[in-house]
């Protein structure tokens, strides 16, 4: 098993740098999210965001839309906080519940019009708990309503994945002053038991309940994918 990724109050603080190191195309990632959720949503719409700690997607898609409410839940108490700075500076914390736990502690019964997951779901090593959080994700969500989800794929064994890990690698030493040393360091927990093969990945979609799949966003062994609720 992969080992657990922990997000302290150190790493909250640089969030917002090693994101954007880690996936360059990250912000054009959250525009064309947000195009799709404007897209299917009223003005006055309700969003769960999975891993909102950060408040990068508060960031993203609360000021253009002042009418969405948002829950954005996160395991990692440092990084709520990061999000609850960036809402008061936005002066949208009126409209934003903040969840320390995971999609197991968002109360029986609340129903949303869209989700967002990003970036959370290839830290779930097990293929059973992968699908339980997406039939968790449905059971929050009216039926119709979009779904943004964005994750590592594809298969570790593979010949391009490794070249696409190899330019990742070469991306990072490319744009920061670490020695390849540490960057293969800081590699080394993510390359193995955090990734899933793009077919598995849209069946496990299907099983929890979503359809309209389509595949709207791929940089190196990240990628995203939007669809509906049934």
């Amino acid at each position: 098993m992969a080992k657990k990724m922990e997000f302290d109050s150190e790493i909250a603080a640089e969030y917002d740098k090693g994101v954007r190191r880690t996936l360059p195309t990250y912000d054009p990632m959250l525009r064309l999210a947000q195009t799709f959720l404007r897209a299917n949503l009223k003005d006055i719409a309700s969003l769960l965001i999975l891993g909102g700690g950060g408040g990068n997607e508060l960031k993203a898609f609360g000021p253009t839309n002042p009418e969405w409410k948002f829950t954005a839940v996160d395991p990692s108490k440092a990084m709520l906080e990061v999000a609850k700075r960036k809402a008061e500076l936005m002066e949208m914390d009126n409209r934003v519940e903040l969840i320390n736990g995971t999609i197991e502690d968002v109360p029986i019964g609340n129903s949303f019009d869209a989700a967002t997951c990003i970036l959370v779901l290839h830290f779930i090593p097990e293929v059973d708990d992968k699908l339980a959080l997406l039939k968790k994700v449905r059971a929050h969500l009216k039926p119709g309503a979009p779904f943004v989800l964005v994750s590592k794929f594809g298969d570790p064994a593979s010949s391009e994945f490794r070249e696409l890990v190899t330019l990742w690698k070469d991306y990072w030493l490319d744009t920061t002053k670490l020695s390849e040393s540490q960057v293969e360091e800081l590699m080394k927990d993510t390359l193995t038991g955090l990734s899933i093969s793009e077919e598995k990945l849209r069946k496990l979609l299907v099983e929890a309940g979503f359809h309209r799949i389509a595949n709207f966003f791929r940089t190196n062994h990240f990628g995203g994918w939007i669809c509906h609720a049934l």
